[in-house]
């Protein structure tokens, strides 16, 4: 597991924890795939309800509140695999 997943899993376990429906998947270009569910965020790669596939400039712009998820959604920034309401349901968790 790379230093950055570790992170985001330090930073969204808690956020997600019991919060969270389904299962979603975060795929951090070069760096990792973490898992959340409301277990929490885990290092891993599994079947998920949606994926988030973005660098992690831009994960940590969308954590930080600098990058709106639609608007990196719209300019190709982030893409999203599955159920892109559940992708929005998501992102509004990860922003809070």
């Amino acid at each position: 597991m790379s230093n950055v997943v570790a992170q985001y899993i330090a930073e969204l376990d808690a956020k997600v924890r019991g919060v969270i429906k389904g299962t979603t998947k975060l795929t951090i270009t070069d760096e990792g795939i973490l898992m959340l569910d409301e277990h929490g965020a885990r290092a891993g790669d599994g079947d998920a309800d949606v994926t988030l596939m973005a660098s992690d400039a831009v994960f940590k712009a969308i954590l930080s509140g600098d990058q709106n998820p639609v608007m990196a959604y719209m300019s190709g920034k982030l893409k999203v695999d599955g159920n892109a309401q559940r992708a929005l349901k998501v992102s509004s968790i990860l922003t809070d």
